[in-house]
């Protein structure tokens, strides 16, 4: 069974930036689609940001909210079996928790809902304040 932890989150200045970690254990992260979800006090759980799954360790398609298109970047690397989330420029709407998310037989675009994901993280605070 594939588990995951994040790593990286803190409290920051509007316009700074952050990268959150999110190293897999217990399988390889090879034929699952991945995303960050982000959940913010009062609000729903959402997408930021997802990788897609195309066979073997190849990435499919990228996803990303457009509240967040062009400050953040979602990576993966393989051999390091973990997941990555840079985010630039941030706000204080970017205030959430932050959830690293996967599914196995992932599809080529990952899944929008998070009901489509089976494993999550335990998440990791992010504060920007204003």
């Amino acid at each position: 069974q594939l588990q995951l932890v994040e790593s990286g989150g803190g409290l920051v200045q509007t316009g700074g930036s952050l990268k959150l970690s999110c190293e897999a254990s217990g399988r390889t992260v090879s034929g699952y689609a991945m995303s960050w979800f982000r959940q913010a006090p009062g609000k729903e759980r959402e997408i930021v940001a997802g990788l897609g799954w195309s066979g073997g360790f190849n990435i499919g398609r990228r996803y990303y909210a457009d509240s967040v298109k062009g400050r953040f970047t979602i990576s993966r690397d393989n051999a390091k079996n973990s997941l990555y989330l840079e985010m630039n420029s941030l706000k204080p709407e970017d205030t959430g928790v932050y959830y690293c998310a996967a599914v196995f037989a992932g599809t080529d675009s990952p899944p929008l809902r998070s009901q489509a994901y089976s494993i999550w993280g335990q998440g990791t605070q992010v504060t920007v304040s204003s």
